[in-house]
């Protein structure tokens, strides 16, 4: 099996499993783990056909309709993890003992196809015809979901999420995250690439297993198209304006070197935090070093303070913003925009009526407020951590 070392003393190792789909493990520095991986000797059924887009006109929104993800597990005991080693009664996902793995999703919102036949990857019927035939309206255009979607398994273990792991651990998932996004922005057809973690069944987590997801998307997302109009009609640095600001305000949750992490001016969410690096950088590729080593145990320390919040871990979607691939490189900034619902320690944030269906919000929690609580929550985690 080929090795490539990359950064942080991280190895690469790539592998295909049964139905052609690419697997990738990262293994730690100083890993334990042996050079050579297990086979996937499965008998596995073909690949699903790409999921079709269909254009919503009024809002120029393309919606997937993939009707394969039905099928996913749900909340397996850990004798069936489809994301733990294979075992000879568990015939998961993944062949053997790994510190970090990454594979194709086996039921892909995005994918297999590509706007070109790549690899193992087919050329699809219907592709995007790029940017401008994406942006085009009319009634029942459809486009084959062409792009990719990646399982990342942050630890062999059954249980945890990604503040769960040491210090060593996330800086191997940083480094898969990197090599992903640069690797994926390399695909014909995609335009951005996004990588994100769920965690809780509030979220509606369907896998108990430490893991988040990469999405690769042949659209430019309407969450950062809205970023782009916003820059058009202020300035080409609004991020690092907004970083400034944030920086003098009481909204900051702690400094780093490389990072700064804060509640926005405007959060939605009753918990709701951003993590933003200093300099401009578009994506996780284009990160330094030093950024990424900084990274890791600042981005721990987050997730520790915002499970410190309550008694029981907190549900929350942390999602990784990234510049797309091809537009805005010079703009949108690499940012987590970390949120939950949770408002309380027994109440959940619904969005209905003018939230859902107009997209209206209204806060119950003011931006200082929320600061203030995670800051404390933090210390109570160092002070119990130390």
């Amino acid at each position: 099996m080929c090795a490539i070392e990359l950064s942080a003393g991280v190895v690469k190792r790539a592998a295909v499993l049964a139905d052609g789909r690419e697997l990738f493990y990262y293994d730690d520095p100083g890993t334990s783990l042996g050079a050579e991986r297990a086979v996937d000797a499965r008998d596995l059924a073909p690949r699903p056909d790409s999921a079709s887009m269909r254009l919503d006109v009024l809002t120029g929104d393309w919606i997937t309709v993939a009707a394969n993800r039905q099928n996913r597990v749900m909340m397996p005991g850990a004798d069936a993890d489809p994301l733990a080693p294979q075992t000879p009664t568990n015939p998961s996902e993944v062949p053997s003992l790994y510190d970090v793995a990454v594979f194709e999703n086996r039921s892909p919102a995005f994918g297999p196809a590509l706007t070109e036949a790549t690899g193992t990857a087919p050329g699809a019927k219907n592709p995007p015809r790029g940017l401008d035939d994406l942006a085009a309206l009319g009634l029942e255009r459809t486009r084959t979901a062409v792009g990719r979607c990646e399982v990342v398994c942050f630890s062999p273990d059954h249980s945890g999420s990604f503040g769960t792991q040491s210090v060593t651990r996330a800086r191997t998932v940083i480094e898969a995250w990197a090599d992903r996004t640069a690797a994926l922005s390399q695909l014909p057809g995609i335009e951005q690439i996004f990588p994100f973690e769920n965690r809780g069944e509030a979220i509606g987590v369907t896998l108990p297993h430490p893991h988040g997801q990469i999405y690769a998307y042949p659209y430019v997302t309407p969450r950062t198209t809205r970023t782009l109009e916003s820059i058009e009609r202020t300035a080409p640095d609004l991020f690092q304006r907004i970083l400034e600001s944030e920086q003098d305000s009481e909204r900051v949750v702690f400094r780093g070197e490389h990072w700064t992490a804060f509640v926005p001016f405007a959060a939605r969410w009753p918990l709701e935090v951003h993590l933003m690096p200093h300099r401009h950088v578009p994506d996780f590729a284009e990160t330094t070093d030093a950024e990424r080593d900084e990274l890791a145990p600042l981005y721990l320390k987050l997730l520790r303070g915002v499970d410190a919040l309550y008694d029981t871990p907190t549900p929350y979607i942390a999602a990784w913003h990234q510049a797309p691939v091809h537009v805005g490189r010079d703009s949108v900034r690499l940012h987590l925009q970390l949120t939950s619902p949770r408002r309380a320690a027994d109440k959940l944030k619904f969005l209905a009526g003018s939230e859902a269906a107009m997209w209206a919000w209204a806060a119950e929690v003011t931006p200082e407020q929320g600061a203030e609580r995670i800051r404390e929550a933090i210390a109570r985690a160092e002070e119990v951590g130390a």
